[in-house]
């Protein structure tokens, strides 16, 4: 066993995720000295891209919010100009287009007013009530968009930011305990609008209305519109490479293969404190302040044992389970087989009563058609997912669940033949991953895409911020305020970043413009 001189960094960062890496390029930014420990070999997480045979498949989704010009939302936009990167984008016509039940068809365009036009023809009857609901997302997004999002747990923060903006802060405060199912049912009474609704908030938050946040839907079904759906030229990977240049740019540093197995604590009781952690070699890293992007249940538990595990993570787990993981197939098919004017995000789900059931909604990407150069010529892209439960692939022989992976893509395959006929006979490059696959490359209890409500709550207000009930450790990431998604968790990432800054007098004075 080694072990690092007492100070050799400000902060460790545990994952390289895109919350681990917004956070230690902003802290590197700041002056801070910065180390980031990842388990596996390149950064991002689900925001990372892989390489097969001359496809660039993306990790996870590849519907990309954050990449606007104006305001405060774009905050990928925001994290990769603080540390001197930028990213090429492509904007998206839409955001993805709905196959739902009963065939109720409606792509939503990425201007705002034709969406509302569409989705009012479907329901004329509705019409009023479709434009009042989707006002009010904006209102939440433009109070969200008049100040900078940093750290709610600053007091110095919150006093600067009211005062420049107090209108946006006391309306942003009123939004914090509401439900989208709440608002919704207060300006739309017809049940398939209704489901509508409820999908419009599972494609990204994996719940229906009544379990998403207001805040959460105020961002995304505004900025879709505001900033767009901007991809990434290169793939989403992209993103992570280019905060990794920043950070180190700045100073900071990050090693691959470095899986940290414990977080350093002295002394006991309420009085412990973070001050480092122990790899999986048995190296010791020591830091002035330590930040896991691991989940909650892998931070608390694993990282740090159940004998200095705070009171208020056995609330948490109380309050939230983890969501299912997903299976996943990453497809190379011939370019022939798409449709003229195929859009490259699409959500499908054949029947109402299996919106939240095992393998129940099937997500589709394409990013091919927005940077070709993702795929050999004459061919495309298309990652598709739908949610699984670990417990499903549990306890299989290697044989077993050889022939489960087959069969469950082979049906997707089938289902996917909806939109994409003749899908099956034009693959040529076919991968499989499963909530063992994400476990074991993410490093993520059961491979779960993040925390969901295990009980209706009162929208943002029970999520946990930075900061933990042990000194000197933070979490960041998507079990953090706000939650999932790229941009919530860069979010997250800012957050944390000002939080550790104002710990050590690293901030500046003044709020950003």
């Amino acid at each position: 066993m080694t072990a690092s001189p007492a100070s050799d960094w400000d902060v460790i960062v545990i994952g390289s995720g895109i919350g681990g890496l917004v956070t230690a390029s902003q802290l590197a930014a700041k002056g801070a000295r910065t180390l980031v420990l990842e388990r596996y070999l390149i950064p991002g997480g689900s925001g990372g891209s892989f390489r097969r045979e001359g496809y660039t498949f993306d990790v996870g989704a590849s519907m990309i919010f954050g990449f606007g010009t104006k305001g405060h939302t774009n905050l990928l936009t925001r994290a990769l100009a603080d540390v001197g990167e930028h990213c090429d984008t492509i904007p998206d016509p839409a955001q993805l287009e709905y196959h739902l039940p009963g065939g109720l068809n409606v792509a939503v365009d990425r201007d705002y007013d034709s969406f509302v036009a569409r989705l009012s023809a479907l329901f004329p009857h509705e019409a009023k009530g479709i434009r009042t609901f989707y006002d009010t997302c904006w209102q939440v997004f433009n109070c969200l968009d008049a100040m900078p999002l940093l750290s709610l747990e600053d007091p110095a923060y919150l006093a600067k930011v009211f005062f420049r903006a107090p209108l946006a802060c006391l309306g942003l405060a009123r939004w914090l305990p509401v439900n989208v199912g709440d608002v919704a049912r207060k300006h739309i009474r017809d049940q398939q609008l209704l489901r509508f609704i409820d999908m419009e908030c599972f494609c990204w938050s994996v719940m229906p209305a009544d379990r998403t946040p207001m805040i959460n839907a105020g961002m995304v079904f505004s900025d879709r519109h505001a900033g767009g759906i901007n991809y990434p030229r290169g793939g989403v990977g992209v993103i992570a490479r280019k905060l990794v240049g920043g950070l180190e740019r700045h100073g900071g540093a990050i090693r691959y293969r470095s899986r940290v197995t414990k977080v350093l604590l002295e002394g006991d009781g309420p009085s412990a404190r973070a001050v480092g952690v122990e790899l999986a070699s048995g190296e010791q890293i020591r830091a002035r302040r330590v930040v896991s992007n691991a989940t909650r249940w892998d931070t608390f538990g694993g990282l740090v044992d159940a004998a200095h595990t705070p009171r208020a993570e056995t609330t948490w787990r109380r309050r939230y389970r983890p969501s299912p993981s997903f299976l996943s197939l990453h497809l190379g098919i011939d370019a022939a087989v798409v449709p003229q004017g195929f859009h490259c995000h699409h959500l499908l789900l054949e029947n109402w009563q299996e919106l939240e059931a095992e393998q129940g909604v099937v997500f589709v990407s394409m990013p091919t058609l927005l940077d070709p150069s993702l795929a050999p010529e004459g061919r495309h892209i298309l990652h598709t997912f739908t949610p699984s439960a670990m417990e499903h692939w549990t306890q299989l022989s290697p044989s077993a669940y050889r022939a489960k992976k087959q069969a469950d893509a082979d049906r997707l395959i089938q289902r996917l033949e909806a939109i994409l006929p003749g899908l099956a006979g034009a693959i040529r490059h076919r991968e499989v991953g499963t909530p063992r696959s994400h476990r074991r490359f993410l490093g993520r209890m059961g491979g779960s895409y993040g925390p969901i409500p295990a009980m209706r709550l009162p929208g943002l207000l029970p999520m946990p911020f930075n900061r933990t009930g042990l000194q000197g450790l933070y979490c960041v990431g998507d079990s953090c305020f706000p939650g999932q998604g790229l941009n919530a968790v860069a979010f997250s990432g800012f957050a944390c970043a000002h939080r550790i800054g104002a710990d050590l007098g690293l901030n500046p004075w003044a709020l950003p413009a």
